[in-house]
């Protein structure tokens, strides 16, 4: 089928962007609805595509928030039961809304949400962290948040309720997530903490905010503190002693949870032997450029020697964030137009040190009309101040373009193309942290990594990556450590002792990943299986298409689908039409 395809041309480059037009279908009509309803019942959501109109508010964190939402979903099933694609986008959005939505009821059932508990991505961290996407320029955006301060406690008190179900269930985090969030809540309601220092720091571009906003924005952030102390002593006192010792979730859960995360389900005793043998891959890799950096040096030696060398370091933060955005600028400059297709509204990447000490990178995505551009966030664990440029190149490029920043900034941009919740709402890990690893390695491939430093750099991730997917199915399912690393079966003590060895990162920075793997079965792995799931994908399309195949192409049709399940994306895009032909 062919669409009316006009094109925008680009005040900065040579090129044309494709900006495909197509009437909205019944499908389409479904989608939209369903996300107008989690808007509905999920007020941060809006917050995060910067749709106006619900900023004050909170979802609902009990049992009964979490009964609505499934209710919603299965009527957005029943309502797709009788409806026929008229197209391949409409297929694609069946396909994915079928599994996506199709699982969330599964998990539901389980009761495993209500008590939903880690270091890194639960609601214990979410309450909070909205309103690091709050915009704060005037006085009606600080009167907003006030206004949210005043309700964060209902949102923990809900939330509370949840986990107190699911204790009553017999569904608890392992104590390891228990102990971590206390310690991280009682940093948020703290003296000097991160409400004390929000408030503080309230004001308009215009100056000060008058004194009944900012007595309003000082007792809101006094309640959000309490709210943060009742949940903190909550943990003490209730969750903790009903929480198991052990940090391994079993087959059945983990094989639930590896779905969720990526979309596809996947043989895990083969996936693990992968691991295994991709680990060994990329450490001989790794000797290989250790080499290059100096003749005969380990790889040890080889960090050594960067991690001395003053051109590759940075001191404080201010030099860190106007590295990371000269880096990223340079690279939107250089990419567009010829290895991939960014319009001019997608060029502004801001890159921000977050507000917390948590440890970890992140992207944010731009708010849907782009007035809120994409964001590369930086959480420094207290005490680091010292940073290494060749560690944390491909991370720019991994957040930044061609990774987060361009795969979420063009699903987002195509709102001609793909409807509201395929643009917005539909997010898989697996697809999306995979392409942002794919795009680490294409740009080792277009010559970006040649240097010996920021190549060792990017091998460094991926041997993390890698190590990752042996720890995390490893630990979580029991299985029998590889003789090279240990004897036995995995336990997470074992397993610590061998992130060490694979990851080259701070103490700080190797105790939060150990325990975020612990604690969110299956999402770590998602990284680098995604990756091994995009490669296998790109490769048979090349080989279907022979000497038609244009990498360049296939991106951009990938990448316009959106983020879809990896077992959709490849019944999307094997076989569908070479370049030039529909773009779907």
């Amino acid at each position: 089928m062919t669409y009316e395809t006009p094109t925008t041309e680009s005040e900065s480059t040579d090129y044309t962007y494709d900006v495909t037009q197509r009437p909205q279908t019944a499908i389409d009509g479904v989608a939209d609805a369903f996300v107008e309803t989690l808007l509905e019942l999920d007020p941060g959501f809006a917050t995060s595509l910067g749709i106006p109109g619900h900023e004050t508010e909170y979802r609902d964190y009990s049992p009964a928030g979490h009964i609505a939402m499934a209710e919603a979903t299965q009527e957005t099933l029943d309502r797709l039961t009788d409806l026929e694609p008229t197209d391949e986008f409409d297929r694609v959005t069946l396909d994915a809304m079928r599994e996506r939505l199709g699982l969330e009821l599964e998990i539901f059932e389980t009761g495993l949400d209500l008590a939903d508990l880690n270091n890194i991505a639960s609601p214990a961290q979410e309450i909070r962290a909205i309103f690091d996407l709050m915009p704060t320029d005037t006085a009606e955006d600080w009167d907003n948040i006030a206004g949210r301060l005043h309700n964060l406690p209902d949102a923990v008190s809900g939330y509370v309720s949840s986990l107190r179900t699911a204790r009553e269930n017999g569904i608890v985090a392992a104590k390891r997530q228990v102990r971590t969030v206390i310690e991280q809540t009682g940093k948020y309601a703290g003296g000097g903490g991160f409400f004390d220092s929000f408030a503080e720091s309230a004001g308009t571009k215009d100056g000060a905010l008058p004194t009944e906003l900012r007595e309003k924005l000082r007792s809101g952030a006094d309640a959000a503190k309490a709210a943060y102390t009742h949940f903190s002593s909550f943990l003490s006192a209730e969750l903790l002693e009903a929480a198991p010792e052990g940090d391994a979730v079993g087959r059945e859960r983990y094989a639930l949870m590896s779905r969720r995360f990526l979309g596809a389900s996947v043989d895990l005793e083969e996936t693990y032997q992968w691991g295994v043998e991709e680990l060994d891959r990329v450490i001989a890799e790794q000797e290989a450029v250790a080499n290059e950096i100096k003749d005969g040096a380990t790889i040890a030696e080889a960090i050594e020697i960067l991690d001395a060398d003053p051109d590759r370091q940075l001191a404080g933060t201010d030099s860190l964030q106007a590295w990371m955005q000269k880096l990223s600028d340079k690279a939107v400059e250089e990419l567009a137009g010829t290895h991939f297709d960014i319009p001019d509204i997608m060029h502004t990447i801001e890159c921000m040190i977050a507000p917390t000490q948590e440890g970890g990178i992140y992207y944010s995505g731009p708010s849907d009309d782009f007035s809120r551009p994409g964001r590369m966030w930086w959480s420094v664990p207290e005490g680091e101040d010292t940073f290494t440029t060749w560690r944390e190149t491909t991370t720019v490029y991994h957040e930044g373009v061609p990774g987060h920043h361009l795969q979420i900034g063009t699903a987002t941009y195509q709102r001609g193309l793909l409807n509201n919740w395929r643009r917005n709402a539909c997010w898989v890990s697996g697809h999306g942290e995979g392409w942002a690893l794919y795009a680490e390695r294409l740009m080792a491939d277009l010559g970006y990594l040649d240097d010996p430093g920021d190549r060792l750099g990017m091998l460094d991730g991926q041997r993390m990556r890698a190590a990752r997917v042996v720890f995390d199915i490893g630990v979580h399912l029991g299985l029998e450590m590889p003789e090279r690393w240990g004897s036995g079966t995995w336990t997470a003590e074992k397993g610590y002792d061998f992130l060490r060895k694979n990851i080259a990162i701070s103490e700080g920075q190797l105790d939060f990943e150990f325990t975020r793997y612990l604690g969110w079965p299956g999402q770590a792995p998602s990284y680098k299986i995604g990756q091994r799931l995009w490669e296998e994908i790109r490769d048979t399309v090349k080989e279907q298409e022979g000497e038609a195949y244009d990498q360049r192409a296939f991106h951009t049709r990938a990448l316009n689908l959106g983020s879809v399940g990896l077992d959709t994306l490849r019944r999307a895009l094997v076989g569908a039409a070479p370049s030039g032909d529909d773009p779907a």
